[in-house]
Formats: C-alpha cells, structure tokens, sequence
C-alpha cells in the first residue's frame, strides 16, 4: 500500500509470520473463544501490522481494539485503517493533526456475479465500467474503492455509507478515482460540512486489487 498513500501515512503489509504472531491482552478480549481460524489469522496480522504501522509512525506500539461495529480503535492523536483478504494483510496509521482520515481496502482480483453488482453500483458506474480497458475486472476494483470510500467516511462523520451513496468514477491512465457522495446522505450527515468528495489512488497487481484515499485536515 505504500504506493497509494501519501508520505504522512505510515504503513505495514503482513509478512509470512504475522498471521500466527502475537496480539496483546486487549486485542486478544475483542478476538473471543469462538473464532475459526481464518478470522484469527486474519485478525491476528491486522494486529501485528497495526503496531508495526504505529511504531514507524514514531508512536508506542499499544493495543488496537476493536469497536463494537469490528472498526479498529486507534490511540488519542492517530487515524488508521486496516485491511485483508487471503493471503494479503496491511495496516497504515497517520498522525490525526496531518490526515483527518484514512482508507484502504484489499480484494481477490475475480469477476463479480449480478447479484453482488446490483448491491454495489450504481447503472452509470456499470455503464462507465463497459467502456473501460478489457483485461481488468474493473466492477471488483470498483467495490474496493467503494469499501475505502467507507472506511474514509465512517470515522469522520459515524454514519453508515451504502454502496450505492457514492458515485464513483474510475481513471485507469491515473490510477485515480473519485468518489462523490449523494446529496441525501451529505444532508443527513450529522456532522458539519461531511466530505462530499473522496478521492483516492488503486492499484491492480495480478490476482490482486488495491485501493487506498486520505482526507486531509480542513
């Protein structure tokens, strides 16, 4: 992920030890009893990396928590987010008096069924979708844009934004895209002056699609 962040965010992708590696008495209450293995392993290197991400960041190594909704809690003074999926883990933090929030999102470069593309996108989207270059399953990288989207947005304004609440555009030549979020959900947002739009970096690399945004501090 170093590639789609900017300097200001400090970043961590899991090494081959991470998945089995140790979490903290804090981390390991919010993990439970009950969960299979792959959400250990998962949860396990998220954890790892978040640390690793805090100490690059020049700040002590605690606990990340998870709140009741699964978001990770980050120390006073820093945003973060963390993202996995098989085989593929990282966790980036930055420091909240420089980036106001940070999103990042890993997937499975696959082919999306309708059902899974009538939940994410909108007609346009589709439309805009078609008319892009062959070779790259563009409606995933457009769900990973939408997961960040989330991920940017949630602490910022602690509401729920559904897929179909963004608008996004896709630049292949830039590697950029852009988000614009609907004019009934900026109004309901219960925050002053919501971001209203996001835009954030992707990357597809073989079997696997990246994408990542910041918003900065007004």
């Amino acid at each position: 992920m170093r590639d789609l962040l900017p300097a200001e965010v400090a970043v961590a992708v899991a090494e081959a030890d991470d998945w089995a590696g140790e979490l903290l008495p804090e981390e390991r209450a919010c993990l439970g009893e009950r969960a299979v293995q792959s959400r250990r392993r998962d949860f396990t290197a998220g954890r790892v990396c978040a640390r690793r991400a805090l100490t690059r960041l020049g700040v002590p190594a605690v606990a990340v928590p998870s709140a009741p909704d699964r978001a990770p809690v980050w120390p006073p003074g820093v945003v973060g987010t963390i993202t996995h999926t098989p085989g593929y883990c990282a966790a980036a933090a930055a420091r909240a008096d420089r980036v106001r929030s940070v999103g990042m999102d890993a997937e499975g470069h696959r082919e999306l069924n309708d059902g899974v593309r009538r939940l994410i996108g909108l007609p346009e989207e589709w439309d805009d979708c078609a008319r892009l270059p062959t070779g790259v399953s563009w409606p995933v990288v457009l769900f990973s844009a939408k997961e960040t989207i989330y991920k940017v947005w949630h602490p910022v304004v602690g509401t729920w934004l559904d897929f179909l609440d963004a608008r996004v555009t896709l630049d292949p030549e830039s590697g950029l895209f852009t988000a614009r979020i609907s004019p009934a959900r900026l109004a309901a947002a219960p925050v002053p002056d919501p971001p209203a739009t996001i835009t954030g970096r992707f990357a597809v690399d073989g079997d696997l699609v990246r994408t990542a945004a910041v918003l900065l501090p007004r």
